[in-house]
């Protein structure tokens, strides 16, 4: 990511945690005369302890010097959270990550993922990289979403699938809650590997694209691993609830393992999903 593109991310995020806080949350008047929803500019600068005129510079994207006491002084102001805040640091100190290395993209799952994917029988499961391309599934999440085989590999984005596809689309009851958890931690990386130019220009794809990704991207939503229910509707098996549980997987790769474990009577049906399925072959 170059400089430009790094501050105007600074700027949508910033603008974006402002606009999300309520006036009289932060002991502010709610007032008629407000043109914006939430704080102005000036109420996060006396919040901060720092000039208007330099929280604006900061807003606005433009190349100032920040420090790490003056961030974490903005970062109490706009209420951030610890994920939050690692994103602010990364884009307004420009965090420099590691080294890329195209070989270990490239590399085949190791064993010992093979046989986590294959014992996780009844959690659908999917490994994405720092990409969220999925480079590993299991055969029950091939049945919950869709045949990721069938996929030609260039084209297994997991964030473009699940604007594309629309079995996505049908399956999940609240889908813009769904896609939210993913696009905050497709965020993270974003600010994470700041020299890695591919990001804009695949944000810049999919804004042109679809307009639902960019009305959500701008919600500037971060978390490295969210935990929520999720409610499908499945074609053949009906309702099903799960409950997501993103692990980061420690190596060479940076890959994240999305599990999603059957709650209730959702094992059941995903037990006789797979039997009908494993009888009809």
């Amino acid at each position: 990511m170059n400089d430009k593109n790094r501050l105007e991310a600074l700027s949508m995020f910033l603008k974006s945690k402002r606009a999300q806080i309520k006036p009289e949350s932060m002991g502010f008047p709610a007032g008629l005369r407000r043109r914006t929803p939430g704080l102005r500019r000036e109420e996060v600068a006396q919040l901060a302890g720092v000039s208007t005129t330099w929280y604006t510079w900061l807003e606005q994207g433009r190349d100032i010097k920040v420090s790490s006491s003056v961030l974490d002084c903005i970062s109490t102001a706009l209420q951030l959270n610890n994920d939050e805040i690692d994103y602010l640091y990364d884009l307004a100190l420009e965090t420099k990550s590691e080294a890329i290395n195209p070989k270990k993209e490239q590399s085949e799952l190791s064993p010992s993922l093979k046989r986590i994917l294959a014992e996780l029988t009844y959690c659908p499961t999917i490994i994405t990289d720092r990409h969220c391309h999925i480079v590993g599934w299991n055969p029950a999440s091939a049945h919950i979403f869709l045949d990721f085989e069938q996929i030609p590999n260039d084209q297994r984005n997991l964030i473009r699938l699940l604007f594309t596809r629309k079995e996505f689309k049908a399956l999940a009851v609240n889908w813009e809650h769904f896609v939210k958890g993913f696009l905050a931690i497709f965020r993270t990386y974003y600010g994470h590997y700041l020299g890695d130019e591919w990001y804009h220009q695949f944000i810049k794809e999919m804004s042109h694209s679809h307009s639902k990704f960019k009305d959500l991207w701008q919600e500037s939503q971060v978390s490295k691993a969210p935990e929520m229910i999720i409610e499908f509707r499945h074609a053949k098996a009906g309702k099903m609830l799960f409950n997501l549980t993103s692990l980061q997987v420690q190596g060479d790769m940076d890959l994240r393992c999305s599990v999603y474990t059957p709650v209730e009577e959702t094992e059941n049906k995903l037990k006789r999903l797979l039997n009908r399925v494993s009888d009809e072959n």
